[in-house]
């Protein structure tokens, strides 16, 4: 099942594109929570929805786009996980670092995840505890790296005083800055080693790239050093949590 979904979230990709690539100003729309949206956000949800609901029929999936109510969810054992594009003020700043994550939940963890970046044309995913990176036609699995200096990875676009006071504890380390979920992928194939993050982040922000991670031999967990829980819960918010090779 892992390809046909890596074909769904390139089927998307390819619906994010079509918005992108038009030279004519984005129309952005803003949620509740002041979080921007656009029309490719929607198109991608679109197209990952119906793809998921024809291929297991029996499973709900929960879209940033479309989230279900508590009441709803409340007994999901097993559910799809989507942010049709993550990243999106990455999107409107045409800076191609936004992406398509997939993932699959089953009790508390990700078991499959895919997380696909339509402008550089690179897929990362993950199942049954592997994680492979394809590129130009070539997959290749990939697994974390130790490297001295670190390298850290942080957000592009939010950035706190705590994690700049953790940065400052942290001892010898490079930097760099990446959107989407991108990061968790640097971490997975071995060019970055830690990626801690303190800002507000959804379920859907992290379980694809939570899955990749891990599979590749990450460790992703919040700060009291419990595993990220994808049980479902009334709050679709995360604690602060930590990806990081030890």
């Amino acid at each position: 099942m892992l390809e046909q979904i890596c074909q769904l979230a390139r089927d998307a990709g390819d619906a994010i594109m079509r918005v992108y690539d038009d030279q004519v100003p984005l129309d952005v729309a803003h949620k509740s929570d002041d979080s921007p949206v656009t029309a490719a956000d929607i198109a991608a949800h679109r197209v990952i929805v119906a793809g998921l609901q024809a291929l297991t029929p029996e499973l709900p999936v929960l879209s940033e786009e479309d989230p279900a109510g508590w009441e709803v969810r409340q007994h999901w054992q097993k559910y799809w996980l989507v942010d049709p594009l993550d990243g999106t003020k990455e999107f409107i700043k045409r800076n191609g670092e936004f992406t398509v994550n997939i993932s699959l939940i089953e009790g508390v963890k990700p078991v499959l995840g895919v997380v696909y970046a339509p402008v550089l044309k690179v897929i990362y995913s993950a199942a049954e505890g592997k994680a492979w990176k394809e590129e130009d036609g070539h997959k290749m699995q990939i697994q974390v790296q130790n490297a001295h200096p670190p390298l850290v990875v942080v957000s592009r676009s939010d950035s706190d005083s705590k994690l700049e006071y953790y940065l400052s504890q942290l001892g010898e380390h490079q930097t760099t800055a990446i959107g989407s979920s991108l990061k968790f992928c640097l971490v997975a194939e071995g060019k970055a080693q830690l990626y801690p993050r303190f800002g507000p982040t959804n379920i859907w922000d992290t379980g694809a790239g939570h899955a990749v991670a891990a599979a590749a031999g990450a460790h992703v967990h919040d700060w009291q050093g419990k595993t990220l829980d994808y049980t479902p819960r009334e709050s679709f918010l995360n604690p602060g949590f930590r990806v990081s090779v030890y």
